[in-house]
C-alpha cells in the first residue's frame, strides 16, 4: 500500500531481497533490519531505510520494529547440517527467539499486521501424498534443527495471535530465482553448472517456488490471509532430471555425465559427515546427509488453500531459472561457456 512503512527482515537473503523490490515498486515505505558487518550488497542503490539488529537482541529488534505499521519477518538462520551443540543454540536463538522478539515488539507497538516466512520442512510429511497445511509436523523422526526451529516458529506465531496480533505464515519452498545474493544451496548449483563444474548428480525431486511466486505469495499473506492461519506457497514440484533439464536448456550446456544412485550418496555422504568434515568443517559442501534425505523423499506441496484464500495463481519454474542465470551472469558469478568449451 502506497505510503505506509513496512520492516522487512533478512532484506539481504534470497527471499528478503526479492520482496523489498516489490514493494518499493508498489510504493511502500521501508525499513530494512539488517546485521553489522554482514554483506548487503543486495541493498545497493534501494531507497530503503536502514535498522542495524540481531534478531537475538530484544532491544535493537524493538527500535527497528518501532514506527513500522506492517513486518514481513524472513529472516532466519538456514542450514542442513547437524551441526554440534553450539551450532543448535545458534540456529534456535536466532529462529525462534529472534522471532518471539520481532512478535512481541509488533504487539507492543501496535503493528497492524506479521506476515512471517515459514518453511515447508516445518509442515508433516507422508509420501503417499502432498503436504498441506493441516498435516502435523511429527518430531520423532530424524529432523534437522532448522526445520524443527521453524516449527517452533509456526508455533510462536499462534501464540502471538492468540494474543491478539494479526499475524500469519506464509510458508515457503525451495526458492529460485534472481537476487540470490549469498548464493543459495540450489544457486550454487546452478553456477556449478553453468561454469562446467557439476560432474554427477543425484536423482530426486522436490517443491520448488519462484522468487516473484513466493514475494507474491507474501504480500497476498498481508492483503488478504487470515489471522492464525498458515498458506503454502509453491509453484511446482520438479525432479532433478528435470531441473536439470532447465539448467541445460537456459546454458546450452550438457547435463553431467554421472548419475548416482542415491543409496550410495546418501551412505557416502553419512560418511563423509562423520569424518571429513569433522576435521574440515569449513569446506564448501554439496550434498549434506540431509540433503540426500531431502531430495530422496521426492516431496510435494498443495497449495490449494493460497489459491482458494487469497487468490494465489502460481506461475512456473524455467522464468525463474532464467532469471537466475542472467543475473548471476550480469554480477559475474557465471562466466557463460559454450558446448565446445564445456570440460567434461
Amino acid at each position: 500500500m502506497i505510503g505506509r512503512k513496512t520492516l522487512v527482515t533478512g532484506a539481504t537473503g534470497h527471499l528478503g531481497a526479492n520482496l523489498v523490490r516489490r514493494l518499493l515498486a508498489d510504493g511502500e515505505q521501508v525499513r530494512v533490519m539488517i546485521r553489522a558487518g554482514h554483506d548487503h550488497r543486495s541493498l545497493e542503490g534501494l531507497d530503503v531505510e536502514r535498522a542495524t539488529a540481531d534478531l537475538c537482541d530484544s532491544a535493537a529488534v524493538d527500535a527497528a520494529v518501532n514506527g513500522c505499521s506492517h513486518v514481513y519477518h524472513c529472516a532466519a538462520l538456514v542450514s542442513t547440517l547437524e551441526g554440534d551443540a553450539k551450532h543448535r543454540r545458534q540456529i534456535f536463538d536466532t529462529n525462534v527467539l529472534g522471532t518471539r522478539h520481532v512478535l512481541e515488539s509488533a504487539r507492543r507497538h501496535g503493528v497492524e499486521k506479521v506476515v512471517v516466512s515459514g518453511s515447508l520442512s516445518a509442515i508433516g510429511y507422508d509420501a503417499e501424498k502432498p503436504s498441506h497445511e493441516d498435516m502435523p509436523f511429527y518430531p520423532f523422526e530424524r529432523q534437522l534443527p532448522y526445520g524443527f526451529t521453524k516449527h517452533l516458529v509456526v508455533h510462536e506465531a499462534l501464540m502471538a495471535h492468540a494474543e491478539g496480533l494479526n499475524v500469519v505464515v506464509a510458508t515457503s519452498c525451495a526458492i529460485i530465482g534472481p537476487h540470490d545474493y549469498v548464493p543459495s544451496r540450489m544457486g550454487q548449483v546452478l553456477i556449478d553448472f553453468a561454469q562446467g563444474q557439476l560432474r554427477a548428480y543425484i536423482p530426486g525431486g522436490f517443491e520448488f517456488v519462484s522468487t516473484h511466486d513466493i514475494v507474491q505469495g507474501h504480500v497476498l499473506a498481508m492483503e488478504k490471509g487470515r489471522s492464525g492461519q498458515n498458506y503454502i506457497i509453491s509453484t511446482a514440484y520438479a525432479s532433478v532430471d528435470e531441473l536439470l533439464g532447465m539448467f541445460r536448456d537456459v546454458t546450452g550446456l550438457p547435463l553431467p555425465k554421472f548419475r548416482l544412485p542415491p543409496p550410495v550418496m546418501a551412505v557416502l555422504a553419512e560418511l563423509a559427515d562423520k569424518t571429513w568434515y569433522r576435521v574440515f568443517p569449513n569446506l564448501p559442501r554439496r550434498f549434506t546427509p540431509a540433503a540426500v534425505r531431502l531430495l530422496r523423499m521426492r516431496r510435494r506441496a498443495d497449495h490449494g488453500k493460497a489459491q482458494r484464500e487469497l487468490g494465489y495463481q502460481p506461475t512456473g519454474l524455467f522464468p525463474a531459472v532464467r532469471d537466475a542465470y542472467e543475473h548471476f551472469a550480469q554480477r559475474g558469478l557465471i562466466h557463460p561457456l559454450t558446448r565446445d568449451s564445456h570440460q567434461v
